[in-house]
């Protein structure tokens, strides 16, 4: 808006000096009659005080235009102060050795083994990424297959194993309403309970890839740092031989929820607290 001004004036400023020539134009054109010598003179004198006017006006002009402009500068350079000092204030550094859980889904199936194996094997530190399986169904088998690893893993059971009561038409949803419950106390009991700041979502049928952790190791830092994105995916619905690109450091950024493997901070879990079911205990 202040350049529009300016240039606006300068407008001004070249058009009145046009139409100034034109009028001196127009007098001279005439005929002469008795005393054109002195109005001429008269006319001289007019536009030089006009053109020293005008030279005034562009200067006072110009002085606004460059006072404006300054005080654009310092008020950008205030704003980018400002806004490096929140980001310093508001925004921690994000550590080499953060603690990321792997929190892994079982219910029934006792092949949860092939999972819990590859994790193991692919780990490449204990303390950085404890694993943790979160059990419902309350299947002795699978139980079982989970507490034979001991001490290289945390077993935690979900207490609410009793059928959710629903109406009619969503009896049919009965399932993913139990699941939505086991997640939703999983969640709840990783954040606040155990005190983990992020967690790696998995399923118990998946199979493990050798840069899993490697993976989730480099994207959580741009999680942390980008409060826009929610979670981190190493899942792709679409990972087709012939729809992907053969670039393993080639991201995507999108709306689609990929899930089964996926990265969650503490802090956006809030986000979907509200949405779950309402009948879903934890």
């Amino acid at each position: 808006m202040k350049k529009r001004i300016a240039v606006i004036g300068v407008t001004i400023f070249v058009l009145w000096n046009v139409v100034t020539i034109f009028v001196i134009l127009s007098q001279l054109s005439t005929k002469r009659a008795p005393g054109v010598t002195e109005k001429i003179t008269q006319l001289e004198e007019k536009i030089k005080s006009q053109v020293q006017a005008n030279q005034e006006l562009l200067q006072l002009l110009m002085q606004h235009k460059n006072k404006n402009s300054l005080l654009d500068y310092n008020f950008s350079k205030s704003k980018d102060k400002a806004h490096s000092s929140h980001s310093l204030e508001e925004e921690k550094p994000v550590v080499d050795d953060s603690v990321i859980a792997v929190l892994v889904f079982a219910c029934n199936r006792p092949t949860v083994q092939r999972n819990l194996d590859q994790l193991l094997k692919y780990r490449p530190s204990e303390r950085k990424f404890p694993i943790i399986v979160t059990q419902d169904c309350g299947h002795q088998p699978t139980a079982d297959v989970i507490q034979s690893y001991a001490d290289k893993l945390t077993h935690i059971k979900h207490p609410y194993l009793d059928d959710i009561i629903l109406p009619k038409k969503e009896k049919k949803f009965a399932g993913y309403h139990k699941i939505a419950r086991h997640y939703k106390w999983a969640l709840n009991y990783t954040f606040h309970k155990l005190n983990y700041s992020a967690v790696i979502i998995v399923e118990d049928d998946l199979d493990i890839s050798p840069d899993f952790y490697s993976y989730f190791a480099s994207t959580y830092k741009i999680l942390h740092a980008d409060p826009t994105l929610w979670c981190v995916s190493a899942w792709n619905d679409n990972g087709k031989v012939n729809l992907i690109e053969d670039n393993p450091e080639l991201l995507y950024r999108t709306d689609f929820f990929p899930g089964l493997g996926w990265m969650l901070k503490k802090n956006n879990v809030g986000r979907i607290r509200t949405q779950m079911a309402e009948n879903v205990l934890g």
